[in-house]
């Protein structure tokens, strides 16, 4: 693959634009207001209830996918320099599997389902039937760009809903070919596409619509959450976290590695479900972060930056960011321009990096002096330089190259890393790995528990005890044993978090009852009148009947 470069960009786009629509009338830009009337119009005519409907949209959708998948593709690699391959087996493939898994089961989804009714009631009849909640706006953001918005489209859809899809302006060559086909092939009046940035967001969280659905972070959920309550909106938050992963002795380490490398470095990284960290003990910690590496090197070969099934961080922005939580020296902090200023740039971090070696010795042996009389320190932290790490981000096992111009950063894994470390004290979102070492299960659950709840975590034990103490006392969004990624793909499984890492969930029936309103319907008829027994004045029979219903509750 190709450095992806910046002055690329536009030519790529204009590219995979006409080679998707290039007999198609030029896209009409939609404002929030305009999408907003047009949609709540719609709505209110009654036309998205019908199941005919839904089918027609859904079908549509699926061929627009189906006849368009290489101009996707490409859009996608142009924004995020992902593999074709990736994008049709994370992105494409699984929204195509979500369409056909809700189409073949929204209407027995949306049918009457009878309850029993009270005793004292009868006769009487009761059910539950599910009613589209209305006008949704869902926005998306740029890592997954057609997974994360044509998903949760497709479960609105399904449940009968107008949809307003919100694109991230991060993505832009996806986010306008979407645009672009959803004009093309689906019901204009019913599914808008609203283009833009935080301006345009902010806008259509000023209209009352009947549900939101953000993925993102944190920061913005909340600010959407803000919006919303205004109108009193119910939202679905899905957004992210520190997703742990616990490896003890008794797995093999070769599978162990790989399945974590691949969940790790799908998507350079940047999966809001992927390990962002790992909890590994003492006996197999280095051998681990050995394995990953040659997982790393089977995968994408001596030099990642050349391999094309590996991509590419969103925008320098977030390269910056990265390159920040690598140890010190690992990376200049800008590009040198001069062979002067290389060799001052050298020189720099090597002083900086020996004063901090000689410091963190110093403190290794207070740390060691000390520990002899105080076992209260932090689960997960040892002496720095145990395991050969002279920086708390720990030691650089692999990876650290980066590419600022190409917005390429390396797999990376980091053993020995302090749980206090910078790298540790937010979301990596990035291809940069770090193996904090923990004595046992009971310190890795306390290190987890004494942070915020994360979207997902993952355990790699043989243990059934261990299986059984994540199980029942760490709380996350999901739990997988052996497995990275596995519910992000399944249909059958809901997705969502708990606490900061988000709220509600998705996927199948969870998603369509996300967008669904659960109404429930009593029936009784007037003849007998069997209430009289139970109206005023409570004297006589009608007294003694409630002194019996009392008794019998």
């Amino acid at each position: 693959m190709q450095p992806h470069r910046k002055h690329t960009m536009h030519d790529r786009t204009h590219a995979i634009h006409n080679h998707a629509i290039h007999n198609h009338a030029p896209h009409k830009h939609v404002t929030g207001e305009q999408a907003f009337e047009s949609l709540r119009k719609t709505f209110d005519s009654g036309r998205t209830k019908s199941m005919n409907w839904r089918r027609s949209q859904l079908n549509a959708l699926r061929t627009m996918l189906a006849n368009n998948k290489q101009a996707l593709c490409e859009a996608v690699h142009a924004d995020l320099g992902k593999p074709a391959a990736e994008t049709l087996l994370m992105e494409i493939n699984l929204v195509l599997e979500e369409a056909r898994f809700v189409q073949r089961r929204m209407a027995r989804w949306s049918a009457r389902h009878p309850k029993p009714m009270h005793w004292l009631l009868q006769p009487a009849f009761g059910w539950t039937i599910s009613e589209p909640k209305g006008v949704v706006l869902v926005i998306s953001p740029w890592n997954y760009p057609l997974l994360l918005s044509l998903e949760p489209m497709v479960d609105a859809i399904a449940a009968g809903n107008a949809v307003c899809l919100k694109p991230s302006e991060l993505s832009p060559a996806t986010s306008h070919l979407l645009a672009e086909l959803i004009e093309q092939y689906m019901d204009n009046d019913a599914i808008a596409v609203v283009e833009g940035g935080p301006k345009e967001t902010g806008e259509l969280l000023g209209f009352k619509f009947n549900h939101i659905f953000y993925t993102g972070g944190g920061r913005v959920g909340r600010i959407v959450m803000q919006a919303a309550a205004s109108n009193l909106t119910p939202v679905t938050l899905e957004l992210g976290g520190k997703s742990p992963c616990f490896v003890d002795g008794t797995m093999n380490l070769d599978t162990t590695a790989r399945r974590i490398a691949w969940g790790k470095f799908t998507n350079a990284g940047q999966t809001c479900v992927a390990p962002d960290y790992v909890l590994a003990t003492p006996d197999i910690a280095e051998a681990l972060a050995k394995r990953i590496a040659v997982a790393i090197d089977e995968f994408y070969g001596d030099d990642p930056k050349t391999s094309p099934d590996y991509g590419r961080i969103i925008n320098d922005h977030h390269v910056e960011r990265l390159c920040g939580l690598l140890p010190v020296g690992t990376v200049p902090p800008e590009q040198p321009s001069s062979p002067l200023i290389k060799a001052a740039s050298a020189f720099g971090a090597a002083v900086d990096m020996v004063g901090r070696r000689f410091a963190t010795a110093q403190n290794s042996q207070t740390t060691s002096a000390a520990s002899v009389s105080d076992d209260t320190s932090q689960p997960g932290s040892h002496a720095l330089g145990e395991y050969g790490a002279f920086d708390s981000a720990g030691r650089l096992m692999c990876g650290g190259t980066v590419d600022r111009a190409a917005r390429y950063i390396a797999p990376t894994v980091l053993l020995g890393t302090q749980p206090d470390a910078p790298v540790m004290s937010e979301e990596i979102f990035g291809p940069i790995l770090p193996i904090v070492v923990v004595q046992d299960v009971d310190e890795a659950i306390a290190l987890i528990n004494a942070r915020p709840r994360p979207l997902a975590a993952y355990v790699f034990s043989n243990s059934r005890e261990a299986r059984r103490r994540f199980e029942r006392d760490t709380s996350s969004g999901a739990l997988g044993f052996g497995l990275p990624l596995g519910h992000l793909i399944s249909s059958r499984l809901p997705f969502g978090g708990v606490g900061e890492s988000g709220m509600g969930s998705y996927h199948g029936k969870a998603g369509f009852n996300t967008f669904s309103h659960t109404k429930t319907v009593v029936s009784k008829p007037l003849f007998p009148d069997s209430l009289r027994f139970v109206y005023p004045p409570f004297d006589g029979i009608t007294g003694r009947l409630v002194n019996i219903i009392g008794r019998l509750s």
